[in-house]
């Protein structure tokens, strides 16, 4: 059985997860897990970060309903680095974009690459 405590995690017990769309292989978003969250996501299918700011869990789409459900984890050759391959409801961002990763430095300027979603 994987025991998340086998990663390796910051100064302060935090592992960058990159989240995927499992489908499309588009990059959604970057947050941070730490080994409980690691463990909720393994065992509730759900994905389950460590918000920094609050100091709490944070189960992706509780409040949004814009929930990540886990297809599979994998872990970096390093082992300090997540890839979470998701099936994503709705926009990843909470700029309310289907991904985080909306601006792109073009020419020495930031673009916007991507609209928000339709409500």
């Amino acid at each position: 059985m994987f025991d998340p405590s086998s990663l390796k995690y910051d100064a302060n017990g935090l592992i960058p997860a990159i989240a995927q769309d499992a489908a499309s292989g588009e990059v959604l978003m970057m947050a941070w897990m730490n080994v409980q969250a690691v463990a909720r996501t393994l065992e509730s299918g759900r994905v389950t970060y460590w918000s920094r700011s609050r100091q709490a869990f944070w189960i992706k789409g509780e409040s949004s309903g814009h929930v990540q459900q886990l297809v599979e984890m994998r872990v970096d050759c390093d082992r300090d680095c997540l890839l979470v391959l998701v099936r994503q409801t709705g926009p990843a961002c909470h700029t309310n974009r289907r991904s985080c990763f909306y601006t792109a430095l073009r020419d020495g300027k930031e673009v916007e690459i991507m609209a928000q979603m339709a409500d």
